[in-house]
C-alpha cells in the first residue's frame, strides 16, 4: 500500500507539473530613439543582469568584408568616449560584477551581472560604448584588435585539430554570397583588407539604438529602472532604418563529398544538412531527432557505433538553429583501425530506420524530458548566456514576443513520433548534404569514398 501511495503521489505531481504555465512577467518600453527595453523583476537574489543585443551578426556582413561583427565584440571592451581603455572591466569588477559578450550569425550580445546597487554603473558603461565608442576608437586600436582576432582565428581554425571543418562546411553547404556561407570570425583576407573607414561605416550602420534591445532582469524596481535607462540612453541618436536580410532559401541538390588532411590522430566524419530556421516548423523536431540519435549512452548512434560495434570514439548530433537557416550535424570520430566509410554506413542505416519506422514513444519522451529539464534549469538563472535576461532578448529578436517561454516549450511537447519520421524523410536526404572527412595527413584511404569509388 505504501508503494502504491508513493507512486500515486509521484504521478499526481508529474501530472500537475504538465499543466503549470511558466510565468516570466515583463514590461517593454521603446525609447524615442528606437531602443527596445525589456524589464523583468526577480527578487530572488540581490543581483541584476543587464543584457544588450545588437541585431547584427556575421549574417549581416558582405562578401569580402566578413568578421566585422566579431571584431566589434572585441572593440566594445576597449574604451569609449567617457570610459578610458581598460576601465570597463576594472570598474565593473570593483563593483562586484562580471561581464562577457558573444557573436553569432544573427546577433552580437553583451551582458553584465552586477549587485543591485551597481545597476546605474552598468547602464552608464553600456550606453557609453553605444553612443560614444567612435570618440575613443582609432586606426591603431582597430589594428590591435584585428591582430587579436587573427590570432584567435589561428588558434580556433588553422592551428586546432579539425579546426577548418566549420569553414569548409559553410562554404560548401550554401551558395557563394549567402550570409551563412562564411564563418562568424571571418576570413584572414577580409580581416586584413578591412580599412578603418570600413569598420567605422559598419558601426554607424548597425550599432544604433533602433537596432538593439536591452533586457534587464533581477532585483529591480521597474519605474526606477526605466528612468535610469532613459537617463543614459535617451540622448543617443537614432540610426537609419535597416532593411531586413532576405536571401533566397538555400537548398543543396547534391551530395558534396569532401576531404581534408590534417595533423590529427583519428579520422572524423561530418554529415551536414540544411534544415528549417529557428522557431519554424521542423526546428524542434530536428532537436529531438538529434537527441534520439546521440542523446546519451542508450541513444541509437552511440549504442551502435561506440558501445556495440566499438568502431567510433565518439558521436554527436545537433540542430544548429539560426534565423535564416539551420543546419543538422552528425559528427563521429573513428577508433584507430577503422575507416569513415564504416561509420557512414552505420549512420546511414540508423537514418534509414527512422525514415521507415518512427522512434518509440519511450525514445521520444526521453528526448522531450531531457529538453524540458535543461530548459527549466536555464530559467533558474537571470544572467549570463541562456539566462532569463538573455532568453527575453532572444525571444524578442526571433519572435517579436519576449515572453515566448510557454510557446517555446510547447513546441517540443507537441511533437509525436510520426513527426520525427516525417522530418527525417524531409530533411535528412541522401542527395543534398555535405559529407566531410578529416583524416591524418597521408591517409586519404580512411576517408568516405566518393560515389563510384570502391
Amino acid at each position: 500500500m505504501k508503494h502504491l501511495l508513493i507512486s500515486f503521489l509521484l504521478f499526481t505531481a508529474y501530472s500537475l507539473a504538465q499543466d503549470v504555465q511558466l510565468k516570466v512577467p515583463y514590461e517593454r518600453h521603446v525609447l524615442p530613439n528606437g531602443l527596445n527595453v525589456i524589464l523583468h523583476q526577480d527578487k530572488t537574489t540581490p543581483t541584476i543582469s543587464i543584457n544588450m543585443w545588437y541585431h547584427v551578426g556575421s549574417g549581416y556582413e558582405k562578401p569580402g568584408r566578413t568578421g566585422f561583427a566579431h571584431l566589434f565584440e572585441h572593440l566594445m571592451f576597449e574604451g569609449s568616449g567617457n570610459v578610458p581603455e581598460g576601465k570597463f572591466d576594472e570598474w565593473l569588477e570593483a563593483a562586484g560584477g562580471d561581464n562577457n559578450g558573444s557573436t553569432n550569425t544573427d546577433r552580437t550580445n553583451y551582458w553584465e551581472n552586477v549587485p543591485s546597487n551597481a545597476l546605474e554603473l552598468a547602464l552608464f558603461l553600456d550606453s557609453d560604448r553605444l553612443g560614444y565608442l567612435l570618440d575613443a576608437m582609432s586606426p591603431e586600436k582597430v589594428d590591435g584588435q584585428r591582430d587579436v582576432v587573427k590570432n584567435e582565428r589561428r588558434q580556433s581554425y588553422e592551428n586546432r585539430p579539425y579546426g577548418l571543418a566549420w569553414e569548409t562546411i559553410s562554404k560548401n553547404l550554401y551558395p557563394e554570397g549567402h550570409p551563412h556561407s562564411w564563418t562568424t570570425i571571418g576570413s584572414m583576407d577580409d580581416l586584413s583588407a578591412a580599412s578603418y573607414e570600413d569598420v567605422v561605416e559598419f558601426f554607424k550602420k548597425y550599432y544604433v539604438p533602433n537596432n538593439a534591445s536591452l533586457s534587464i532582469a533581477g532585483d529591480i524596481e521597474i519605474d526606477q529602472t526605466i528612468e535610469l535607462v532613459e537617463k543614459w540612453f535617451r540622448e543617443i541618436p537614432k540610426g537609419e532604418p535597416l532593411p531586413p536580410i532576405n536571401p533566397a532559401a538555400a537548398k543543396l541538390s547534391e551530395d558534396k563529398i569532401l576531404l581534408l588532411e590534417d595533423k590529427v590522430q583519428l579520422p572524423r566524419l561530418y554529415m551536414v544538412w540544411i534544415t528549417p530556421p529557428q522557431f519554424h516548423p521542423g526546428d524542434a523536431e530536428m532537436d529531438l531527432l538529434a537527441n534520439i540519435l546521440t542523446g546519451g549512452k542508450n541513444s541509437r548512434l552511440y549504442n551502435r557505433l561506440v558501445y556495440e560495434l566499438q568502431i567510433a570514439q565518439d558521436v554527436n548530433a545537433f540542430q544548429s538553429s539560426a534565423k535564416l537557416s539551420s543546419e543538422f550535424y552528425i559528427i563521429a570520430t573513428a577508433r584507430s583501425g577503422h575507416t569513415l566509410d564504416e561509420l557512414k554506413a552505420v549512420i546511414q542505416e540508423e537514418i534509414d530506420k527512422l525514415k521507415m519506422s518512427p522512434p518509440t514513444e519511450r525514445e521520444l519522451q526521453r528526448a522531450v524530458n531531457q529538453y524540458e529539464a535543461g530548459f527549466l534549469s536555464r530559467l533558474e538563472n537571470i544572467g549570463g548566456f541562456g539566462g532569463k535576461a538573455d532568453l527575453l532578448n532572444s525571444y524578442f529578436y526571433y519572435t517579436g514576443n519576449p515572453d515566448y517561454f510557454n510557446e517555446d516549450l510547447a513546441r517540443y511537447k507537441a511533437v509525436d513520433v510520426e513527426d520525427i519520421r516525417a522530418m527525417a524523410q524531409t530533411y535528412l536526404v541522401d542527395d543534398g548534404r555535405v559529407i566531410l572527412s578529416i583524416v591524418p595527413q597521408g591517409k586519404p584511404e580512411l576517408a568516405v569514398s566518393r560515389k563510384g569509388d570502391k
